[in-house]
Parts: C-alpha cells; sequence; structure tokens
C-alpha cells in the first residue's frame, strides 16, 4: 500500500497533465447518477463514513491536487497509452494510475477493519477516480500529455483535445444543471444497467482506451470544432457519464453492502 505523505514528489514533466477530468459539472453528474441508485443499506453505510452527499466530493480530489499532503495521488486521475500500445503493454507511472489506484482502493475498502480515517479518504478517491476512468482522454498518449499539447480549436477559440473532451462537449452540447444531465441521460432499464456494471474495471478501462483510440484517429491538429463535432461524439460522453455513474453505484454498494 501507498502511504499518503507530506513530501513532495518529484513528477517529470512528461508526466503532469494540465486539465482536469471531465470538469466539475461531469463529476457531478455522475455521482448524481451513482447517488440515484445507491441500495438503502449501502446509503445508511455511507451516512456514517461521509458527512455529505456523493456530489459533495466529486470534485474534491481535483481541489487538492496542489495540496502538498496528497502530492502521491497527482497520478492516480490518468492512465497513459500511447499509439500502438494497449493499457497491458504500455510502461506503468512508478507512483501509480487511475486504474491501479481505483483497484486498491476498492481492495482497501472491502476491509472490515480499515481504518475510519483512511475508509473516509478512500471513499472520497473512489468518489472522483471512477470517474476520471471513464474519461476518455485521461487514457490519451503521454506523447502529448493526453491530449494537452494536440492543439485544436472550439467555435474559433483554442484550446487542446484533452479540454474539448473533458468540459467542452459537455457545457456546449446543453445548458444544464448537474441534477438536470442526471436526470435526463439515466434513462436506462434494469437490464441495460446490470450490463453496463457487468465485469471488472480492467474491463471498463480498456473499454474506454479504445475510444480515446477512436478519438484520435478522427481528431486531426489545428482544426475548428464546432457543432458538427458535439454531434458526432455527445452520445459517447453521454455513455461514459452513466457508465460511470452506474458502475460507481455498484462498487458502492458491493463495499458497503
Amino acid at each position: 500500500m501507498k502511504r499518503i505523505t507530506v513530501l513532495f514528489l518529484l513528477i517529470s514533466t512528461a508526466g503532469i497533465h494540465f486539465a482536469y477530468g471531465w470538469g466539475d459539472k461531469g463529476h457531478s453528474i455522475i455521482a448524481a447518477i451513482a447517488d440515484r441508485h445507491l441500495t438503502p443499506k449501502a446509503r445508511k453505510s455511507l451516512q456514517s463514513v461521509l458527512t455529505h452527499p456523493l456530489v459533495y466530493y466529486a470534485s474534491w480530489m481535483d481541489n487538492i491536487r496542489k495540496n502538498p499532503l496528497y502530492s502521491e495521488t497527482a497520478s492516480w486521475h490518468y492512465a497513459n497509452v500511447d499509439e500502438g500500445e494497449s493499457y497491458e503493454t504500455m510502461p506503468k507511472n512508478p507512483d501509480g494510475d487511475v486504474y491501479t489506484q481505483t483497484v486498491m482502493i476498492i481492495e482497501r475498502l472491502k476491509e472490515r477493519n480499515l481504518d475510519d480515517s483512511l475508509r473516509t479518504l478512500y471513499t472520497k478517491f473512489l468518489i472522483h477516480m471512477v470517474g476520471d476512468m471513464h474519461c476518455p482522454m485521461h487514457t490519451g498518449r503521454l506523447t502529448d500529455l493526453g491530449g494537452n499539447r494536440f492543439s485544436v480549436k472550439w467555435f474559433g477559440s483554442p484550446t487542446n483535445l484533452h479540454t474539448v473532451w473533458d468540459e467542452k462537449l459537455l457545457e456546449s452540447a446543453h445548458r444544464w444543471s448537474y441534477t438536470e444531465w442526471s436526470e435526463n441521460i439515466d434513462v436506462a432499464d434494469e437490464k441495460e444497467r446490470v450490463a453496463i456494471v457487468a465485469g471488472i474495471p480492467q474491463a471498463w478501462m480498456n473499454q474506454c482506451v479504445d475510444i480515446c483510440k477512436k478519438i484520435y484517429l478522427n481528431a486531426e491538429e489545428n482544426s475548428d470544432y464546432s457543432y458538427e463535432y458535439i454531434h458526432e461524439n455527445i452520445e459517447i460522453v453521454e455513455t461514459q457519464l452513466l457508465r460511470a455513474g452506474y458502475r460507481l453505484a455498484a462498487l458502492l454498494n458491493e463495499i458497503y453492502q
């Protein structure tokens, strides 16, 4: 297990990401969907672990990124996969990535004798990291820092591919609050939800890697994206948000059964 320390870690420039996953609204949508699908028992158990609803902690892990107490978690938001590589063949970040650390946290949370303070901390991490694990560009190439150095324009304004997928698509498709988003896309029936939460986190991770590869395949540097790009890709964003919400709920229901 990795301990959270007060020491600053030396992080190479190649490993630094400059945009956060989904933005506040995306993470809030995921947490809100998950909250809608908690079992009564899990909800009651979580009330003794967290002092607020899930949405309250949705972006907490982004907000503490610069705090030296949590410097060890800087690389826990993403897992780079270069062109021609898979997650399995890609050299791993020695400080951990969104997949390895999510699996570690799930395993620790299943321990009955886990310290209460760690249980609270890891639950807050899990709420955020399941979201990041479903954010396509968080499995982007190391060579361009997950799309942060892949320059494009959005309605004529300079930005990058990472930001387009973290925030621009979501904010431009609908002027909805996170509650309106969760209510409008959480429409799968029970059979569909069961299919979505089936499998293991490694399969969910590879699903995201496949989506990211297609994004790169259809992207061209310095392109000016607007309405057509929204029309072509917003369904992918909605699907990943929904998958993350259902899967987060399933994990919490299992952990706090």
